[in-house]
Protein backbone atom coordinates (compact mmCIF):
# COMPACT_ATOMS: atom_id res chain seq x y z
CA UNK A 1 0.00 0.00 0.00
CA UNK A 2 2.77 2.60 0.98
CA UNK A 3 3.97 1.23 -2.69
CA UNK A 4 1.62 2.51 -4.29
CA UNK A 5 0.96 5.89 -2.49
CA UNK A 6 4.42 6.67 -3.14
CA UNK A 7 4.04 5.89 -7.05
CA UNK A 8 0.85 8.51 -6.83
CA UNK A 9 3.17 11.03 -5.34
CA UNK A 10 5.65 10.51 -7.89
CA UNK A 11 3.33 10.99 -10.57
CA UNK A 12 1.71 14.29 -9.13
CA UNK A 13 5.01 15.74 -8.94
CA UNK A 14 5.80 15.02 -12.33
CA UNK A 15 3.02 17.43 -13.09
CA UNK A 16 4.11 20.72 -11.72
CA UNK A 17 0.12 21.80 -12.57
CA UNK A 18 -1.74 19.59 -10.80
CA UNK A 19 -4.12 20.88 -7.68
CA UNK A 20 -4.11 19.69 -4.50
CA UNK A 21 -7.77 19.55 -4.10
CA UNK A 22 -8.48 17.74 -7.46
CA UNK A 23 -5.86 14.98 -6.40
CA UNK A 24 -7.28 14.56 -3.22
CA UNK A 25 -11.01 13.98 -4.62
CA UNK A 26 -9.58 11.15 -6.82
CA UNK A 27 -9.49 8.69 -3.40
CA UNK A 28 -12.91 9.05 -3.59
CA UNK A 29 -13.18 7.09 -6.41
CA UNK A 30 -10.71 4.50 -5.49
CA UNK A 31 -12.02 3.76 -2.27
CA UNK A 32 -15.92 4.90 -2.68
CA UNK A 33 -17.26 2.85 -5.14
CA UNK A 34 -20.62 2.20 -3.45
CA UNK A 35 -21.17 5.68 -2.55
CA UNK A 36 -21.84 5.18 0.82
CA UNK A 37 -19.90 7.97 2.26
CA UNK A 38 -20.63 11.50 1.46
CA UNK A 39 -17.00 13.10 0.49
CA UNK A 40 -17.09 16.42 0.11
CA UNK A 41 -13.86 18.73 -1.19
CA UNK A 42 -14.24 22.00 -0.85
CA UNK A 43 -11.74 24.85 -1.97
CA UNK A 44 -11.71 28.39 -0.48
CA UNK A 45 -9.11 31.28 -2.00
CA UNK A 46 -7.31 31.73 -5.12
CA UNK A 47 -5.80 28.17 -5.87
CA UNK A 48 -2.38 29.36 -6.11
CA UNK A 49 0.94 27.43 -7.64
CA UNK A 50 2.59 24.90 -5.05
CA UNK A 51 5.69 24.20 -4.48
CA UNK A 52 6.75 20.49 -5.55
CA UNK A 53 8.29 19.60 -2.31
CA UNK A 54 5.25 20.89 -0.50
CA UNK A 55 2.43 19.87 -2.68
CA UNK A 56 3.77 16.23 -2.46
CA UNK A 57 4.04 16.20 1.52
CA UNK A 58 1.10 17.94 1.31
CA UNK A 59 -0.54 15.24 -0.99
CA UNK A 60 0.76 12.52 1.19
CA UNK A 61 -0.55 13.38 4.55
CA UNK A 62 -3.93 14.22 3.37
CA UNK A 63 -4.33 11.16 1.45
CA UNK A 64 -3.14 9.19 4.40
CA UNK A 65 -6.12 11.23 6.49
CA UNK A 66 -8.58 10.58 3.92
CA UNK A 67 -7.20 7.04 3.19
CA UNK A 68 -7.88 6.06 7.22
CA UNK A 69 -11.70 8.21 7.39
CA UNK A 70 -12.67 5.59 4.85
CA UNK A 71 -11.23 2.77 5.88
CA UNK A 72 -11.39 3.04 9.83
CA UNK A 73 -13.81 5.39 10.68
CA UNK A 74 -16.78 3.90 9.50
CA UNK A 75 -18.22 7.74 8.51
CA UNK A 76 -21.18 8.55 6.48
CA UNK A 77 -19.16 11.85 5.75
CA UNK A 78 -15.50 12.67 5.06
CA UNK A 79 -14.96 16.35 4.21
CA UNK A 80 -11.67 17.92 2.77
CA UNK A 81 -11.04 21.60 3.36
CA UNK A 82 -8.56 23.39 1.13
CA UNK A 83 -7.80 27.16 2.15
CA UNK A 84 -5.67 29.42 0.24
CA UNK A 85 -4.69 31.71 2.75
CA UNK A 86 -2.22 34.92 2.54
CA UNK A 87 -0.09 33.47 5.06
CA UNK A 88 -1.03 29.91 4.73
CA UNK A 89 -2.11 26.60 3.02
CA UNK A 90 -4.38 24.74 5.26
CA UNK A 91 -5.71 21.45 4.63
CA UNK A 92 -8.47 20.63 6.96
CA UNK A 93 -9.65 16.79 6.82
CA UNK A 94 -12.88 16.34 8.99
CA UNK A 95 -15.36 12.81 9.76
CA UNK A 96 -18.30 11.94 11.35
CA UNK A 97 -17.05 8.29 12.32
CA UNK A 98 -16.45 6.29 15.04
CA UNK A 99 -13.07 8.21 16.38
CA UNK A 100 -9.74 7.66 17.56
CA UNK A 101 -8.89 5.78 20.83
CA UNK A 102 -6.64 8.72 22.77
CA UNK A 103 -3.90 6.30 23.10
CA UNK A 104 -3.76 5.44 19.18
CA UNK A 105 -4.30 8.96 18.52
CA UNK A 106 -0.67 9.95 20.72
CA UNK A 107 1.66 7.37 20.31
CA UNK A 108 -0.25 5.70 16.67
CA UNK A 109 -1.15 1.76 16.19
CA UNK A 110 1.52 -0.97 16.87
CA UNK A 111 2.84 -2.11 13.03
CA UNK A 112 1.15 1.31 11.26
CA UNK A 113 2.96 4.00 10.55
CA UNK A 114 -0.09 6.58 9.36
CA UNK A 115 0.19 9.04 12.39
CA UNK A 116 3.88 8.95 12.49
CA UNK A 117 4.23 9.51 9.06
CA UNK A 118 2.02 12.31 8.81
CA UNK A 119 3.93 13.73 11.84
CA UNK A 120 7.28 13.45 10.63
CA UNK A 121 6.26 14.63 7.01
CA UNK A 122 4.69 17.73 8.29
CA UNK A 123 7.59 18.45 10.18
CA UNK A 124 10.04 17.95 7.29
CA UNK A 125 8.01 21.32 5.55
CA UNK A 126 7.94 22.81 8.75
CA UNK A 127 4.07 22.31 8.51
CA UNK A 128 1.94 22.17 11.64
CA UNK A 129 -0.45 18.94 12.31
CA UNK A 130 -2.85 18.77 14.55
CA UNK A 131 -5.64 15.36 15.11
CA UNK A 132 -8.66 15.90 17.23
CA UNK A 133 -10.68 13.15 17.83
CA UNK A 134 -12.85 11.60 20.32
CA UNK A 135 -14.28 8.06 20.28
CA UNK A 136 -17.90 7.90 19.11
CA UNK A 137 -16.78 12.00 17.47
CA UNK A 138 -15.39 11.25 14.28
CA UNK A 139 -11.84 13.19 13.63
CA UNK A 140 -10.54 16.58 12.49
CA UNK A 141 -7.02 16.54 10.76
CA UNK A 142 -5.67 19.55 10.10
CA UNK A 143 -2.10 20.74 8.46
CA UNK A 144 -1.04 24.49 8.04
CA UNK A 145 1.81 25.00 5.91
CA UNK A 146 3.38 28.41 5.79
CA UNK A 147 3.08 29.83 2.84
CA UNK A 148 6.74 30.47 2.30
CA UNK A 149 7.00 27.20 2.14
CA UNK A 150 4.08 26.16 0.22
CA UNK A 151 3.58 28.87 -2.59
CA UNK A 152 6.11 29.45 -5.61
CA UNK A 153 5.31 32.70 -5.62
CA UNK A 154 6.60 33.56 -2.09
CA UNK A 155 9.88 36.00 -2.98
CA UNK A 156 11.53 34.42 0.39
CA UNK A 157 10.54 30.91 -1.24
CA UNK A 158 14.46 29.53 -2.46
CA UNK A 159 15.94 30.24 0.99
CA UNK A 160 12.90 28.38 3.00
CA UNK A 161 12.76 25.72 0.56
CA UNK A 162 16.50 24.83 0.51
CA UNK A 163 16.41 25.11 4.85
CA UNK A 164 13.57 22.34 4.17
CA UNK A 165 15.53 20.63 1.98
CA UNK A 166 18.73 20.50 4.12
CA UNK A 167 16.72 19.02 6.63
CA UNK A 168 15.05 16.47 4.66
CA UNK A 169 18.82 15.57 3.81
CA UNK A 170 19.94 15.24 7.05
CA UNK A 171 17.19 13.21 8.17
CA UNK A 172 18.08 11.09 6.32
CA UNK A 173 21.96 10.92 6.65
CA UNK A 174 23.73 13.11 8.92
CA UNK A 175 26.76 12.86 6.75
CA UNK A 176 25.19 14.40 4.13
CA UNK A 177 25.32 18.42 3.93
CA UNK A 178 24.67 21.24 1.78
CA UNK A 179 25.87 24.99 1.69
Amino acid sequence: DEGRNALRGVRLSSDGSEDIAVALSSINQELNSGGDVVFRVIVEGSARVLHPIARDEVYRIGREAVVNAFRHSRAKNITVEVLYLENQLRLLISDDGCGINSEVLESGREGHWGLSGMRERAERINARLKVRSRVGSGTEVELSVPATVAFQDQSRRRSVIKRVLLKRVRGRNNEHTYS
